[in-house]
Parts: C-alpha cells; sequence; structure tokens
C-alpha cells in the first residue's frame, strides 16, 4: 500500500516525468496534488503497470485531483539544455502549470525539484523572476523509487507516461517507419534498425547516441 503523504500538508504534490532514456519524442512530466480521501489498490509505479491499467487509471486519478498539469519538454529543447535539466524542468513547469500553489512538492529520484532554475535557452518557456522565486519559496524532498512508495508520485508518473503514450502514438501517423505506436521512441532493436535504414527524423533527439557505436548513419 502506497503512503497518502510524506508532509502531512493538504496540499502536497506528486511530481515525476517519462521518457527521460528514449530517443524520440518529448520528456513529459506531470504534477498533482490528491484529494485526501483518494486511494486505490492498483494505483503504482507506472513501469510496474500495464498499458491497459495506466489507461484505466488516468481518468480515476483526473477525476480525484484537487489539480494537475502535463507539460512535454519537445526533443529541441532536450537537445539545448540536456535531458536531465530538462526533465526538471518539466517538473518544474507542471508546478507552475498548478491551480493551487503546493505547500510541499515531493519528487521522484534524487535531485530537487528547484533545482537549475533560470537556464539560459533559446527555445521553451524562459522562467520569470517571479517564477523562479515561487519555485524556491516551496518545500521539497527527492524520493529515491518514490513513484513506488507514494500516492501522489505513482499518480503523476502514470499521467506522465499516458500522456507521453498518447504523443508518441499520434506522431508514429506521420513516421509509422519507427513503429512509436509500439516502442514509444524507447532504444530498441526494431527503433535503432529503423534509424540505420531510413535515417533520424525532426522528432529525434539529436544529443543523443541515436545508433550503437558498430554502426552508424550516412549523412
Amino acid at each position: 500500500m502506497l503512503s497518502k503523504s510524506y508532509s502531512n500538508l493538504k496540499f502536497e504534490c506528486g511530481t515525476d516525468e517519462a521518457g527521460r532514456g528514449c530517443l524520440a519524442g518529448p520528456v513529459t512530466a506531470a504534477a498533482i496534488i490528491l484529494n485526501s480521501s483518494f486511494n486505490n489498490e492498483l494505483l503504482n509505479d507506472s513501469k510496474m503497470l500495464s498499458e491497459k491499467i495506466r489507461k484505466n487509471l488516468k481518468p480515476i486519478i483526473e477525476d480525484n485531483a484537487i489539480t494537475f498539469a502535463v507539460t512535454h519538454i519537445y526533443n529541441e529543447e532536450i537537445d539545448e539544455i540536456n535531458i536531465l535539466n530538462a526533465s526538471m524542468k518539466a517538473m518544474q513547469e507542471c508546478v507552475l502549470k498548478l491551480k493551487t500553489i503546493p505547500e510541499y512538492i515531493i519528487v521522484d529520484g534524487n535531485r530537487p525539484i528547484n533545482g537549475k532554475l533560470g537556464l539560459k535557452q533559446s527555445k521553451g518557456r524562459i522562467f520569470s523572476i517571479q517564477e523562479i522565486d515561487i519555485l524556491k519559496s516551496i518545500p521539497n524532498t527527492s524520493i529515491i523509487k518514490g513513484d513506488g512508495k507514494f500516492l501522489s508520485i505513482a499518480a503523476a508518473s502514470v499521467l506522465a507516461k499516458t500522456y507521453r503514450d498518447e504523443y508518441m502514438d499520434k506522431i508514429h501517423e506521420e513516421f509509422p517507419m519507427y513503429n512509436w505506436k509500439k516502442n514509444k521512441g524507447y532504444p530498441t532493436k526494431e527503433h535503432r534498425e529503423a534509424i540505420k535504414k531510413y535515417g533520424p527524423c525532426k522528432y529525434h533527439r539529436m544529443s543523443f547516441r541515436l545508433l550503437p557505436e558498430q554502426l552508424s548513419l550516412d549523412l
């Protein structure tokens, strides 16, 4: 059974991301403040759930949220600021989108959510001084494997995963040769063979090693 709260404050927000290890598409984050009465025996780290269960949980989670937000950070921005910074920025943007400012934030992983604020970049959202101050003002704790320990982080992980999967299914229609509908942009053998055959497209992360060292792209 996952814990309901870390801080015991009413407006505690959980946040997580999906797609950090992909070769194509965005990294997607979600942040959520759940109703204190919410519980669900199926809810867990999204990686531990089947696609069917994740899809079934999505509307249940949204209906039981005080507020939630989802953010995509696209491949061009990932290439500019790197994937770790992009993952954190996606969660930061989600927090700023919430209708209620959290009293506390718990984030999956080992990095505080209010680090690396105000990055210099040419793409994506630029935080204002006021937004940076808001993010700095909220107490937060990073929790390793938090998506398997706390309801709100698990809920955020499910939302991030399902929204990202929906995006990858959509762009699959534009570039079906990569079979993103199945692999969601992860570095599967099939995906890499397609990159070798067709080359990368506008959705690929060019700062990533798209092919193993023994293979090369003819660019």
